[in-house]
C-alpha cells in the first residue's frame, strides 16, 4: 500500500469511493434514506477539491486502486476518513489516521458515524456527545469524539 498526499485529479475517485463506502459499509447502521442523504451520489467536486487542498489529505493506493482517504484541518478536526468497501479491516484506516494525527499538534476531534465510532474508540478517542445532524432534511446520528494529546515536555 502507498500513502501519499492528495492531488486534484484524485477528487473524482475519492468521491466514488465515498459513495460506495457509505452505501455498503454504513448500511448496517443507517436506513436507506439516511444513506442517500449522507451520500446522494453527487458531490461538488470543486468544493471537495478546495477542501482537500486546504487540509492535510492522505490518499491510500493499493496496486493503483484507491483504497482509502482522509483529511484533517489545521485546528485538528478530522473531517473525512473512508476506506474502500472491499478493503475494510486491513489496517488502511489506521495507517491513514496515523498520518493525519501526526500532521497536527494538540487535540483532535472527529464527528464519527455509528459505524466508525468503535474504530476511533480503539485509537484512544473518547466520546464527548451523541448528536443528530440534519442532511437534506434527514436526521443522522453521529458522535463528537476527541483524542487528547498532552504537550510534550
Amino acid at each position: 500500500m502507498i500513502l501519499r498526499r492528495y492531488k486534484s485529479p484524485d477528487c473524482p475517485h475519492l468521491a466514488k469511493l465515498f459513495y460506495e463506502t457509505v452505501h455498503t459499509v454504513n448500511a448496517k447502521d443507517y436506513t436507506p434514506a439516511q444513506l442517500h442523504a449522507w451520500a446522494g451520489g453527487r458531490v461538488d467536486l470543486a468544493q471537495w477539491d478546495a477542501s482537500f487542498l486546504a487540509h492535510v489529505t492522505v490518499v491510500a493506493l493499493l496496486e493503483n486502486t484507491y483504497v482509502g482517504f482522509g483529511d484533517i484541518d489545521r485546528t485538528g478536526y478530522l473531517d473525512r476518513l473512508y476506506v474502500h468497501k472491499d478493503h475494510q479491516r486491513q489496517g488502511i484506516g489506521a495507517a491513514i489516521c496515523r498520518e493525519l494525527e501526526r500532521a497536527v499538534s494538540g487535540n483532535i476531534t472527529v464527528c464519527a458515524s455509528i459505524t466508525a465510532r468503535p474504530f476511533f474508540a480503539l485509537r484512544g478517542y473518547r466520546t464527548l456527545k451523541k448528536q443528530q445532524v440534519v442532511r437534506h432534511g434527514v436526521f443522522l446520528t453521529n458522535y463528537v469524539m476527541e483524542k487528547c494529546r498532552s504537550p510534550e515536555i
